[in-house]
């Protein structure tokens, strides 16, 4: 006669349960920041008898991830292989605040790619700090966070809640716009990547070179942005990526601007030390532009995306 089976399905469903319970409650600790899209205008500001690189970022829904799980054995080392900077801004993070972190493991994420000027490096570091926060339960102050970027690298302004006019190199601040537009690109990646600090010097001296061409392109900017005009906001961007041509030249710019008033962009932008290049739009292009977008993109061999912009 046979042995019945008759109560293991009742105890493995519990089984089950309670292992599915136990893992959900599980704290774990996130932070995020979102990317850019290159700049809408990047170029020279004059501060303290020196020219420094101001930029105006795009921003752009995308984004990257820190998270930590503490309760675990983890080694940073291991944890955050090649994120060394990651690893620095959790040092000065516990040293500025007198803090300890307990055990756990660091875990990352992130839609955005290395090297292409989407403020993946700023990104990583931010969303490392809003992480730590959560942990302590803090809310680091922006100028504290400027601060620490600071001990780190030349950084993007993704961190605030606005566009603003930010000295990479300092981490400074200039001004904040109240307008905030959100606009549409349909950009293509060129290929290759680019490292941001090998290129201050030579920005610098082609800034000086070009200087009155930029002090006129960053009143307009700010004029487009203090007038909440998109439109003109988008010219801006054009007009600092023909600029930015001498210096860092995208081979496909000039057949995007021939063939620009036919697609209805309103303006060009560019990561201006990365590899992507696009179409801005003030309206969202309907599926039909969007497919013309797409051919005409892949007759230049490259595959377009698609991107909503702004904070």
């Amino acid at each position: 006669m046979g042995i019945s089976n008759s109560g293991a399905a009742p105890l493995v469903r519990d089984a089950l349960f309670s292992a599915a319970q136990s893992s959900s409650a599980r704290t774990v600790y996130s932070g995020v920041c979102h990317g850019t899209l290159g700049e809408l205008w990047q170029g020279p500001y004059e501060q303290d008898g020196e020219l420094h690189i101001g930029l105006i970022s795009l921003p752009v829904r995308k984004y990257s991830w820190m998270h930590y799980l503490p309760g675990e054995d983890g080694e940073d080392g291991a944890d955050l292989a090649g994120k060394d900077k990651c690893r620095r801004a959790i040092d000065l993070y516990l040293q500025h605040h007198g803090k300890s972190l307990p055990p756990g493991r660091w875990s990352h994420d992130s839609e955005l790619p290395l090297g292409k000027g989407m403020a993946s490096s700023t990104a990583d570091l931010v969303a490392t700090i809003r992480c730590l926060d959560r942990i302590f339960g803090l809310d680091t102050p922006v100028p504290t966070v400027a601060d620490l970027l600071r001990g780190i690298e030349r950084s993007d302004s993704v961190f605030l809640d606005r566009y603003a006019l930010y000295l990479s190199g300092r981490q400074q601040i200039v001004r904040s716009f109240d307008t905030s537009p959100r606009l549409h690109a349909c950009y293509i990646d060129e290929g290759g990547t680019v490292e941001t600090e090998k290129l201050a010097d030579p920005l610098l001296r082609h800034y000086q070179r070009h200087l009155s061409s930029y002090r006129r392109g960053l009143q307009q900017a700010i004029e487009a942005f203090d007038g909440g005009d998109a439109a003109a906001i988008c010219e801006c961007a054009t007009h600092s990526a023909q600029l930015a041509q001498w210096v860092t030249p995208k081979a496909h710019f000039e057949t995007l601007a021939q063939r620009r008033r036919e697609f209805g962009a309103d303006g060009i932008v560019v990561a201006h030390t990365g590899s992507l290049l696009g179409y801005l739009f003030v309206s969202r292009p309907d599926a039909a532009r969007m497919s013309e977008l797409s051919s005409f993109f892949r007759g230049l061999g490259r595959q377009c995306r698609f991107a909503e912009t702004g904070l």
